[in-house]
């Protein structure tokens, strides 16, 4: 339910006037192919001269594919469809529209959104396929098993991202983190804040900050109540990243097409503590262990 209010949410993003001109796919779409090798580059580029070419037909069909998706994730009958498509959907659009998050810059960070908010719809989405149409057995309705692997690939993962020469350093943080650029007062406020706090703090804010990151994902493989610890620390740390490093998703400038990734991982954190148990615990089955 969860995942079909973002995906109706973003669906209503999509219904902004901005997104029926071509500045949606010269402002918006084409950046993400710049620094990218080819094999991004030139998908995302095509991508964007076609929306261009015909906004707002476009654009609309984008916007009724989103709302669709979010309708089937709210209505039981039509989960698994949902699921599937929704699949389809964050695919295509995680290279065609995001350029994969970024990854292949050499400057993505999971500060400021990597690896990019509609791969991680996918990745919800697969984990919460629903074992029976209709059961009662609290097993079956579990976050599937591997998702905590998930959880740690992308907490260890953003911690190598921040390690990488353009993200290295309290420098480079102050940068994700304090910039005001665009941003309304009260959120510059908070930039402010951030950037004080990180200018007398010096280089231990950038590798507490790495360590965190390494410990949330691993935490995550641990049985209770580290998962759950790890679940809390995940969603409190993600919601600063969303405010500061990814400026609310920038809900405020009539130009974003979702929240950014913040509020996904906050949901990964719940699927987290509802997650089933590792592979090696089965339960049994007539006193008989599969």
């Amino acid at each position: 339910m969860a995942l079909g209010a973002l995906w109706l949410l973003d669906g209503l993003l999509q219904l902004q006037p901005f997104m029926f001109t071509s500045d949606f796919a010269q402002q918006v779409l084409a950046p993400t192919g710049q620094g990218q090798p080819a094999w991004v580059a030139a998908p995302t580029d095509f991508f964007a001269r076609l929306i261009a070419g015909h906004p707002a037909p476009l654009n609309l069909a984008f916007a009724l594919v989103q709302i669709a998706l979010g309708i089937g994730f709210l209505l039981p009958r039509l989960v698994r469809p949902a699921i599937v498509g929704s699949l389809a959907w964050a695919a295509g659009i995680w290279w065609f529209g995001e350029g994969l998050g970024g990854l292949a810059t050499g400057n993505a960070s999971l500060v400021t959104g990597a690896p990019g908010a509609v791969l991680l719809y996918g990745v919800l989405a697969l984990a919460v396929w629903p074992a029976t149409d209709s059961s009662t057995d609290p097993d079956d309705a579990a976050i599937a098993g591997w998702f905590p692997v998930a959880w740690l690939i992308l907490w260890v993962g953003g911690a190598l991202l921040q390690l990488l020469p353009s993200q290295r350093g309290v420098a480079a943080l102050h940068d994700q983190l304090a910039s005001t650029q665009g941003t309304p007062g009260w959120l510059a406020s908070l930039h402010h804040l951030a950037g004080t706090v990180l200018s007398h703090t010096g280089s231990a804010a950038f590798i507490a900050l790495v360590a965190v990151m390494v410990l949330i994902g691993v935490a995550g493989l641990a049985r209770q109540p580290w998962r759950t610890v790890a679940a809390v620390a995940g969603a409190v740390v993600a919601t600063t990243f969303w405010v500061l490093g990814q400026n609310v998703g920038q809900l405020y400038s009539g130009q974003a097409t979702d929240p950014n990734t913040g509020p996904l991982i906050v949901l990964m954190a719940l699927a987290l503590v509802g997650s089933a148990a590792p592979w090696p615990q089965r339960k049994e089955v007539n006193g008989v262990r599969p």
